[in-house]
């Protein structure tokens, strides 16, 4: 992989990068996707202060719930020195109210006030670029061609991002930070999640969710377990819900339970599924901490293109994948088995369309359970692994 960039050298004294700040504000499996660029960042500079901007509702998947946000790192938060959180949605309702000012004037003392060396745009919009020009870092790096072009005139260094999937394309951005002290990442057939370290190490492991989760389970009497992911971020990714239900009593037969997963406004969706499942899945709700202690647990991951997908495959649980609109071969799971499933006539958009692509519909019941099927075929149950 080769990029281009503007002569700044990360290596020399005078461009010395102390503190660095990583503009990754959302969602979450974009978020995921960006983990093995920061983590390449930080083996190369293992004693630079890293800074990361996020949205606040997305801040858990780098600093467990309750746990301090700036600091040493521990398993509470392995990967970044400080989790800087904004919450521009809930800004944009009351844009000029008092504690809107209050808040966003907090959050650019703290960001101004880490005295960033350097900023790395890794989402490529309008408002990610000038939060990081905004940062006052002396130098600013994105992609030469951002997903939305007018981002790249906040940038000081554009970079000519490699690679078809976006994770290979965010460590085509950062390579350019490193300046050659790391080996470039190889083309696609490249793990991206294949060095020293993983995604699942970067993420936050919390005790007390590993606990609690673990009492929801046992309560529950479930031991070996699928989760069944029914929601995604809109309706043309949504593989029918009661389909989910379908496989769920199939999985029941191969001796597996399924934990149907679900977030905010997807409780229509997952009582569908529950439905469906004739008793055989159990809703279950958690936080993003939860999630992830209930994610390391699991034997296999179905649903579409959605964050708890990219959770899924970032802690190495194998992963049936139903895709409709998105491209898999860009955004598709990555670092884990798993089994894409998409129809030759979906075509790739993202448009956000309420009605279900009609690929997607295209795709049985039954192709999900076969693809379930082989997976679990040979694999131990995940409490014989660990």
């Amino acid at each position: 992989m080769s990029f281009k960039t503007v002569g700044f050298d990360a290596s020399t004294s005078e461009q010395k990068i102390d503190r660095l700040l990583i503009v990754r504000l959302s969602a979450m499996g974009d978020v995921i996707h960006t983990l093995p660029a920061v983590g390449a960042l930080r083996e190369a500079f293992p004693h630079t202060f890293i800074g990361w901007l996020v949205e606040e509702r997305w801040a858990e998947l780098l600093c467990a719930a309750g746990a301090p946000r700036r600091g040493s790192r521990s398993t509470l938060r392995p990967l970044v020195d400080e989790v800087h959180t904004v919450d521009l949605k809930a800004w944009g309702k009351s844009l000029f109210s008092f504690s809107t000012l209050q808040s966003a004037a907090k959050v650019w003392n703290d960001v101004r006030g880490a005295h960033y060396d350097a900023a790395v745009d890794l989402q490529g919009a309008i408002r990610s670029a000038v939060l990081a020009r905004w940062s006052r870092a002396r130098v600013v790096y994105g992609a030469a061609e951002p997903r939305e072009a007018p981002a790249s005139l906040w940038y000081t260094r554009g970079v000519v991002a490699r690679g078809r999937h976006v994770v290979e394309q965010n460590l085509s951005v950062v390579e350019a930070i490193v300046e050659g002290r790391k080996r470039p990442p190889a083309e696609s057939s490249h793990d991206p999640f294949s060095g020293d370290l993983l995604p699942c190490d970067l993420l936050p492991c919390e005790p007390q969710a590993e606990v609690r989760i673990g009492r929801r389970l046992a309560e529950n009497g479930i031991e070996d377990f699928a989760i069944l992911n029914p929601g995604a971020g809109w309706g043309a990714k949504r593989w029918p819900a009661e389909r989910y239900g379908e496989v769920a009593r199939k999985l029941a037969d191969q001796g597996v339970r399924s934990i149907l997963n679900y977030g905010p406004g997807e409780e229509e969706l997952v009582r569908a599924a529950e439905a469906a499942s004739g008793g055989t899945a159990q809703a279950m709700s958690c936080s993003i901490t939860e999630l992830i202690a209930l994610t390391r647990r699991a034997r296999l991951f179905i649903g579409g293109d959605t964050g708890p997908l990219h959770l899924a495959a970032a802690l190495r649980v194998p992963v049936v994948a139903i895709y409709g609109p998105t491209d898999p071969a860009r955004n598709g799971p990555c670092g884990t088995r798993s089994i894409v499933l998409r129809r030759a006539e979906s075509v790739t958009s993202h448009a956000r369309r309420t009605a279900p692509d009609e690929g997607l519909l295209g795709i049985g019941c039954e192709a999900v359970v076969t693809a379930a099927r082989r997976l679990l075929e040979g694999a131990l149950p995940r409490r014989l692994q660990d």
